[in-house]
């Protein structure tokens, strides 16, 4: 498949010159741009080598939502609907499948539940359905999700009822449910060493490890300062001591170490406004990106830690509050960004 071939269209924030930044940043047009009909919150790259396709999903506030799968068109250089489907509530969440081998082409959803489709060609169908509580008509609200690496059967769900399930999607069934934090659970992410270990952050103000193992015990690695929530955490691709945490309505991002993790090692603080999503390099342990509220998008270097952080390397405005952010784990020059109602896919 040929892909995308145009200029960069994020700024270089370390040019030479002069301190009035307008001086120094050419604001260019993104390199390719999708107009959704909706608000869009959720979003995903397709990690199978060889595609550039996009999930989104919808943000309203109606009871049926949707969801798009959009793919790059190479006759007019432009994103195109493959696919559009239903499903209830806004997704908290949205995640492909990680590519393995033979692995159907699957996608995951959270709201009320836990939906997996299956994409064919053009057609999109829902695969199954899973619950919390399968015996009452409404479960607690699923926050959030993540899928195993290592093993794709698994995957892990956050909930507002403090607790976190693990399942396997081959039987449909929940393998673990445990009590997590003392409050709503925001996230919940895998460690990308070991298919056992998952960590966790909440309304509690912590950020907690857990091995499938031995889950008579947890580890609280990281409590924030005052407690206040953390909305969300992603794990270093490459480099698995690495964690990076979003607290709740807070202008900052936290590194943290879990070898040593009762303080961050870096705190990334250049936003503006909140930071709503972060996402590490897929090919790399030292950048990381983050956008927010305040319309921007950064790209970090951490590598001169234990250093201080003070810039980003990297930085693109957008013309609204951004909602998601992901850099694509099978072409890493790409990185995809929902505002509003429009989709963009940044070429680095």
């Amino acid at each position: 498949m040929k892909f995308p071939d145009s200029d960069p269209s994020i700024i270089d924030s370390t040019e030479s010159g002069s301190d009035d930044e307008s001086q120094h940043e050419k604001k260019t047009e993104p390199t390719l741009t999708y107009h959704a009909p909706w608000q869009v919150y959720g979003l995903s790259w397709c990690e199978k080598p060889d595609t550039f396709t996009l999930a989104i999903g919808s943000y309203t506030e109606q009871l049926k939502n949707q969801m798009q799968i959009i793919d790059f068109n190479e006759e007019n250089q432009q994103f195109s609907v493959v696919s559009t489907f239903e499903q209830f509530y806004p997704p908290t969440k949205i995640k492909w499948i990680p590519h393995i081998a033979n692995t159907p082409n699957l996608l995951a959803s959270t709201s009320d539940s836990l939906r997996l489709w299956e994409s064919k060609d053009d057609n999109v169908e829902l695969r199954c359905e899973m619950k919390s509580n399968p015996s009452m008509e409404h479960s607690a609200p699923l926050t959030s999700f993540d899928w195993s690496k290592q093993d794709p059967r698994i995957i892990g769900t956050s909930s507002i009822d403090t607790t976190c399930i693990i399942w396997d999607i081959e039987t449909q069934t929940t393998t673990t449910q445990i009590i997590a934090h003392d409050k709503e659970v925001y996230d919940i992410a895998f460690f990308g060493g070991n298919n056992s270990v998952f960590g966790s952050v909440g309304a509690d103000g912590s950020f907690r490890m857990f091995d499938l193992r031995r889950l008579e015990h947890s580890t609280i690695m990281y409590e924030s300062a005052n407690f206040n929530p953390i909305a969300r955490l992603a794990w270093n691709n490459r480099d698995f001591f690495y964690v990076a945490l979003i607290l709740l309505d807070q202008q900052k991002v936290e590194i943290l170490d879990i070898r040593s993790p009762s303080l961050p090692i870096a705190t990334l603080d250049r936003h503006e406004d909140s930071v709503n999503a972060i996402s590490w390099a897929p090919h790399s342990s030292c950048h990381i990106c983050s956008c927010g509220d305040d319309s921007q998008v950064y790209i970090w270097d951490i590598s001169t830690i234990p250093n201080p952080i003070e810039d980003p390397f990297l930085r693109y405005f957008s013309n609204s509050p951004i909602n998601q952010i992901e850099w694509s784990p099978s072409n890493n020059e790409w990185i995809a960004i929902a505002s509003d109602s429009t989709v963009q896919a940044l070429r680095i």
